[in-house]
């Protein structure tokens, strides 16, 4: 039976935790648009691979996964998340040149 006395803690807290589920998921969504135009686009498509592999850390069932394999849950994981997210933006935005790759993808769709 549920404590009614904790229910709006935990609605609070499951509310929090879905926001930044959905944060993860999105930003996982996108750093793999990042590594998908990486790959096909430009002249290093191992750069777009390992953008794309890095992807997979946002997407949840991942992190359960990793988890279950090793037994250990990583403490501050979504501390680490935001930096390897600032890292990834940082280097697709400036040493990857994401904009230039994004307007030949766009040059080729309508051409």
């Amino acid at each position: 039976m549920r404590n009614i006395k904790n229910f709006p803690e935990e609605t609070v807290e499951n509310s929090g935790s879905i926001i930044l589920n959905s944060i993860s998921w999105l930003f996982g969504i996108v750093v793999f648009a990042i590594g998908v135009v990486n790959m096909f686009y430009g002249n290093d498509p191992g750069f777009g691979i390992f953008i794309l592999l890095l992807s997979f850390v946002y997407f949840l069932p991942v992190k359960a996964i990793f988890q279950k394999k090793i037994h250990f849950a990583i403490p501050r994981l979504n501390l680490l998340k935001v930096f390897l997210g600032l890292f990834i933006i940082w280097t697709a935005l400036g040493v990857g040149e994401l904009f230039d790759k994004i307007n030949l993808l766009l040059r080729d769709l309508h051409s």
